[in-house]
């Protein structure tokens, strides 16, 4: 059995896989890695690059059917006891996998864990998140984030940036770096492949708590995360809040979702009023208005409809069947 497997996901994003892949032989620290990369329909040489640069790495070949299928797809190949979930876009600089392997053993408690992460410019990222709720979604529209005092309540983001530079515990962590325990991820079941990209975080990680595990960050390994790279895109604008109706509708109550929704459409009129200058203001007033659409089913889900039904393949474990 291998200490950790790592999955990465390529959907055309080679050029990305050079830097990424590099950095994660370069920080293993003496850990046993099983490293993964699906290959997710792409079409600009990801096999070939990582079987040709990088062959102590196995590419595995997934239809794309989204963030949590791949996940899931390349979850089920591995014996690792633990999984990391990567993003493509992403380099390791501090701190190794040897180390966090070691800090896990230790901590039996925590089933998924996320790290410091930096932008490409440097800046750190609050990449722990409380639960999506109507407070912290009016909050939201409210430009909670840039109030003097930013209650938990009203902010979903925990903004304190001084807690990145010590381990707390929080509701669930971005998922361009999920590192989760085999076995935390198959009691509380694998990534919902209802969502096809977007709110699969707090799912996963609010099942693991419901079973009972901790949600943790881990500031001894520091990674660059070029997010953003992509400016304003509407459609993945729109696939965000179709992925928050989505969560909505599997964990709220019916008046909750009401209240929930609610909150998030006031949030895109009031960005659609507010972008009325710079150089992505169309795109932003394009994005809030299909998002709208989206909410209101006025508009059909960015990538299709969703399966009917969760992950469908379960493995079999010692503790029985991972379910969603």
């Amino acid at each position: 059995m291998h200490d950790l497997a790592i999955v990465i996901i390529s959907t055309n994003e080679a050029h990305w896989l050079e830097p990424c892949l590099r950095t994660v032989f370069a920080h293993a620290g003496g850990a046993d890695l099983d490293v993964v990369v699906m290959d997710n329909s792409s079409t600009d040489g990801t096999r070939e690059l990582v079987e040709t640069n990088f062959p102590a790495a196995r590419v595995v070949d997934s239809v794309n059917h989204g963030f949590a299928h791949a996940n899931n797809q390349g979850a089920i190949t591995c014996d690792a006891r633990y999984i990391l979930f990567l993003n493509p876009d992403t380099e390791i600089i501090d701190g190794t996998f040897g180390e966090l392997v070691d800090l896990l053993d230790a901590r039996p408690d925590v089933g998924l864990a996320g790290v410091r992460q930096i932008t490409g410019d440097g800046e750190l990222s609050p990449t722990m998140r409380r639960l999506p709720s109507i407070s912290r979604s009016l909050g939201h529209a409210l430009a909670s984030e840039k109030w003097p005092v930013r209650p938990g309540w009203a902010c979903e983001r925990v903004l304190d940036m001084d807690l990145y530079e010590r381990e707390f515990s929080g509701a669930w962590t971005s998922g361009s770096y999920m590192l989760a325990r085999r076995e935390a991820l198959w009691s509380a079941g694998l990534m919902d492949e209802r969502f096809f990209i977007y709110s699969e975080e707090p799912d996963l990680c609010l099942r693991m708590k419901r079973a009972g595990w901790d949600i943790r960050h881990l500031p001894q390994m520091t990674i660059i995360h070029h997010a953003g790279k992509a400016g304003v895109k509407p459609k993945m604008i729109a696939q965000d809040t179709y992925a928050r109706k989505q969560y909505a509708q599997k964990h709220f109550s019916a008046p909750i979702r009401t209240g929930y929704l609610a909150a998030i459409t006031l949030q895109y009129l009031l960005r659609a009023a507010a972008s009325r200058r710079g150089p992505d203001a169309a795109a932003k007033r394009s994005a809030a208005r299909l998002a709208i659409k989206t909410l209101l089913n006025r508009a059909e889900p960015p990538f299709g409809a969703p399966p009917a039904t969760a992950f469908p393949v379960v493995a079999e474990t010692p503790a029985g069947r991972a379910h969603v």
